[in-house]
């Protein structure tokens, strides 16, 4: 499929980037930018067809069949409301609205209008994550009680990032936005986001949103979604999960120490990988980039999808829910006090997904633990069901 960027910035690169590799056969013809010499720079660089400074005539050319959109956070209503009136297939970068009533209103244009959109949440999509949540669905590590995500790093490198009208917030809009989703994933996205408890600060830079933040969101399940997100973290690009289930634990390492390192004195001037701080001293190179963040499989996802005539893995109603979710933790991180997430369509379960909460040992007992001992002996901890009375027994 022929595809319009809009934007030329970092983001539209790795997209193009993730695109025109491998002999992938759907590719960008044209670009629409603000800045004229990005435009023509980006032309030129990816040999597209056209560029141009006019958003309508990009969405609307003739040969555009999907615009994909890598803008500031400020103008995604704009363009998908665009994309809307065109009636062209849409890709929308994260988040997908600075808050929950810009995504609602995106998320209603696009579903009245009858045409695909996809939400690029890219790192719901690398090879670890996707095999770790197939896990979870083969069942291997239980029940999901408990997900921990963190994305941390020196800040971002545009400054509309650090301008709260045009992002939306800070690091909770632009990492949160991650976090969130990814902890969605692996509880399960059919289970309602009830209520968000955060603590948020700016603890380094001038800005007025904030730098750095912590937050739980509580799930219908019993369940406890963490995001711990910072832009005042030293040392390069910090992502990790952890899943802990009844049965099991999973941890993810997918940036920054992940088995490829580098020393040098720095006489080289390459580029290392995304918000490194230096190019010299041990550094922690990626070996495909775009691969373990998971551009490739999103672009995969998106397009058989489209092509399919089912939604993809990420749609703009997750990036809705998303924005409901964040929506609560900034309310949270001023009131200091645990805020429910307002969700206007909710269209997962109703109820507690919760079905056998503790495991049975037998007609009479609970099973609360079973260990080896030094010795060999396997012991068995039980709670009565009824008297309550808590015993142990060699098994």
């Amino acid at each position: 499929m022929k595809i319009a960027v809009l934007g030329s910035g970092f983001i539209a690169r790795f997209y193009a980037e993730s695109l025109h590799a491998q002999r992938r056969k759907d590719y960008i013809h044209m670009v629409y930018s603000r800045n004229r010499v990005n435009a023509a720079k980006f032309a030129e660089d990816y040999q597209l067809s056209f560029f141009t400074f006019d958003m309508w005539e990009a969405i609307s050319h003739p040969e555009t069949e999907v615009v994909l959109i890598a803008l500031p956070n400020h103008l995604h209503l704009e363009a998908v409301l665009a994309c809307a009136k065109a009636k062209k297939a849409v890709l929308c970068t994260k988040p997908l609205g600075r808050n929950a009533k810009e995504a609602k209103e995106m998320l209603d244009a696009v579903e009245d209008a009858g045409i695909f959109a996809g939400y690029l949440e890219d790192l719901c999509y690398t090879p670890k994550f996707l095999k770790s949540v197939k896990s979870i669905e083969d069942g291997n590590i239980g029940r999901v009680l408990w997900t921990k995500s963190r994305e941390t790093h020196p800040g971002p490198h545009s400054d509309w990032f650090w301008d709260k009208e045009k992002s939306g917030g800070g690091a909770i809009i632009d990492l949160g936005c991650h976090c969130v989703e990814i902890g969605r994933n692996f509880i399960g996205k059919e289970i309602r986001p009830l209520e968000v408890m955060c603590w948020a600060d700016t603890q380094v830079h001038p800005i007025e949103a904030e730098d750095h933040a912590i937050g739980l969101v509580k799930y219908n399940n019993g369940a406890i979604g963490q995001f711990e997100v910072s832009w005042t973290f030293r040392g390069g690009m910090d992502l990790r999960d952890e899943v802990m289930g009844t049965e099991g634990t999973i941890w993810l390492n997918s940036f920054l120490r992940t088995g490829f390192e580098m020393f040098t004195t720095g006489k080289g001037n390459s580029y290392v990988a995304e918000k490194a701080e230096s190019n010299s001293g041990w550094l922690f190179p990626v070996g495909d980039e775009a691969h373990e963040l998971g551009y490739p499989h999103m672009f995969t996802d998106m397009f058989d999808s489209m092509e399919k005539g089912i939604p993809p893995r990420e749609t703009f109603y997750d990036g809705y829910i998303v924005n409901a979710i964040l929506d609560a933790a900034f309310l949270s991180a001023k009131t200091k006090k645990w805020e429910a997430v307002i969700i206007e369509d909710w269209r997962g379960e109703q109820a507690s997904a919760i079905s056998e909460k503790f495991q049975d040992f037998d007609e009479y007992h609970f099973l609360i633990k079973k260990e080896i001992l030094p010795s060999g002996v396997s012991k068995l901890i039980l709670k009565h069901k009824i008297t309550g009375e808590v015993t142990q027994r060699e098994e």
